[in-house]
């Protein structure tokens, strides 16, 4: 049997609390550690406890679901329960499953919740592979995952520097990053992806790599590489 995604639901409206909670109740995958519209409790319990998976409405009283998003991106995933649409382009800057738009219907619930499951195995899986494929020059090239010494933007293409060679791929810095073991890469510029375990020095906005490669840390990156960093 898999592991049950723990999950919290949080919502201003009762009701809205009270539909999704049951919603989650017809779903065996799914434990409710908290649901309610208490946004401290919540924090709480995501501070405390093993959570997975945050339904989230975005317009609440004593924080709003942004804010509590951009408190725990990088440690929780999240699922948005809204009654407005234009907030969509905005969140899906964190790790946003799904944007589920009221009222919602328990089909519509089940699809989100089964774009997390699909979303875990495809990642479980790439914490598995020790490689990359990647399409350049008409030709499928397998790159060791420890072969990785950065990854560089360049316009439409991007460059993956290995020691033996540089190669030229017609990808984007999102799409590549997504292919890659989470815990082992860091974005730390738009035009740079490394791999943590190749960092010699950091000092400043600039990173020296094991290579001696000196890369800058973009301003949009410092308080993602300041929260790896602990």
């Amino acid at each position: 049997m898999k592991k049950k995604i723990n999950c919290i639901i949080l919502d201003d409206e009762p009701f809205a609390v009270k539909l999704i909670a049951d919603y989650a109740s017809k779903i065996p995958q799914l434990k409710v550690l908290y649901a309610g519209s208490d946004v401290f409790k919540s924090i709480e319990v995501l501070n405390t406890e093993t959570v997975d998976l945050v339904f989230i409405d975005i317009q609440m009283p004593q924080l709003t679901g942004i804010e509590l998003m951009d408190m725990f991106n990088q440690k929780h995933h999240f699922i948005i329960t809204s009654a407005y649409s234009e907030y969509a382009l905005d969140v899906f800057r964190f790790q946003v499953i799904d944007y589920l738009l009221k009222p919602i219907t328990f089909n519509r619930f089940y699809q989100g919740v089964e774009k997390f499951i699909r979303w875990q195995d495809a990642f479980q899986s790439r914490e598995t592979d020790n490689f990359l494929f990647v399409k350049a020059d008409r030709k499928h090239y397998k790159i060791a995952i420890d072969d990785i010494l950065y990854i560089e933007s360049l316009k439409d293409y991007i460059c993956i520097h290995t020691p033996s060679e540089k190669i030229m791929v017609l990808e984007n810095m999102k799409d590549i990053l997504d292919k890659l073991p989470q815990n082992s890469f860091i974005r730390i510029h738009r035009s740079y992806i490394i791999p943590k375990s190749k960092i010699k020095i950091i000092e400043g906005n600039m990173i020296r790599m094991l290579n001696g490669e000196t890369l800058p840390i973009g301003e949009t990156y410092r308080k993602l590489v300041s929260e790896w960093l602990g």
